[in-house]
């Protein structure tokens, strides 16, 4: 089991397919983009499933879950599922994604095996996705959220990222669109992890204000925190229920006490926190011909060095040196 020194096991992998976009998300990357990894860095699809079955095989992990970059622009990802999903133990498999091509792969990716997706959907006027996203792209990813859910990809999750000035005005609509179609919202604080390190905690939208928001509207009562486990977001009964909201408070109610998550860069990088200044290297071993049991102590070692939190209320905090899109979510 992938145990750190402070008793956390980690179970919940998380692998980047590619660090590519199709959109440019303000708080993510520079309207010009970015330098994209070049393709040989890249793990193949042959090493990236016999890593997730080495994980799943020997070490713990029982969910796996699917980023970027944005995963619907890797080749062969539904392929990449069907294999996942004829491991042994089967790994729950899951899928964050900015919805754009969804309406064409949401059903096949049923079919090969994908058991929940999440969507972000931080808007839904044109008008502010295009400012935030800088790409005129909002009714791609409402066709896709349809897609999603006449392929019968359930739950499905809207996750919203809040800018100051720009779309704080919308949580109410939002949540009233996801309880209309039965989707999950969950608000995301915005985190340091944008390429510019523009972030600036005076700006930051927090867990508070998303609930004083959205307290005008609707009744929230806190859920059962029983119920929390590991999961990020604490979750809200609204009007009573069943339906919630959850809030997802990274920098104002960190949850690094209770993570249960590893990561797995595009370029074969493991990373034991999304904030972790340091990788342990599995792609150059692996490509020199590295055993089973060698790559199971470098997943190893890099648990053993697990941090006891993220650190970004820390006075000496220091963003990692690379932003989200090629850390994965």
């Amino acid at each position: 089991m992938l145990t750190d020194h402070f008793g956390r096991t980690a179970t919940d992998l998380r692998v980047s397919l590619t660090d590519r976009c199709n959109l440019r998300c303000s708080y993510c990357m520079p309207a010009e983009g970015l330098q994209w990894l070049p393709r040989p860095e890249l793990l193949t699809d042959d090493e990236l499933v016999r890593v997730i079955g080495l994980a799943v095989g020997r070490l713990g992990i029982t969910e796996v879950r699917f980023t970027g970059g944005e995963p619907l622009l890797r080749r062969g990802l539904t392929e990449i599922v069907a294999r996942v999903a004829a491991l042994r133990p089967r790994p729950e498999i899951s899928l964050t994604t900015n919805g754009i091509g969804l309406e064409r792969l949401a059903a096949p990716l049923r079919a090969a095996g994908l058991d929940r997706i999440n969507v972000s959907l931080d808007t839904l006027t044109p008008e502010v996705f295009e400012r935030l996203a800088r790409r005129d792209r909002l009714a791609d990813v409402l066709a896709g959220l349809a897609a999603v859910a006449k392929a019968g990809l359930n739950p499905i999750k809207i996750n919203t990222v809040l800018m100051r000035d720009v779309n704080d005005h919308e949580p109410v609509a939002l949540l009233r669109f996801c309880l209309e179609r039965g989707y999950q919202l969950r608000f995301i604080e915005q985190m340091p992890l944008d390429a510019q390190h523009g972030w600036r905690r005076a700006e930051m939208v927090t867990a508070d204000e998303i609930l004083a928001a959205l307290s005008v509207e609707f009744t929230l009562t806190p859920d059962d925190p029983a119920d929390r486990g590991s999961a990020p977001a604490e979750a809200f009964l609204v009007n009573g229920g069943p339906a919630s909201v959850g809030i997802i408070g990274s920098v104002t109610r960190p949850f690094c006490g209770a993570c249960d998550r590893i990561r797995l860069t595009a370029d074969g990088q493991l990373r034991n926190c999304l904030f972790a200044r340091e990788e342990n290297d599995l792609r150059t071993p692996l490509r020199a011909g590295a055993s089973d049991d060698e790559l199971a102590a470098r997943w190893m070692r890099c648990i053993q060095a697990k941090l006891p939190g993220h650190g970004i209320n820390d006075p000496g905090f220091l963003q990692p040196t690379r932003p989200m899109s090629a850390i994965g979510g």
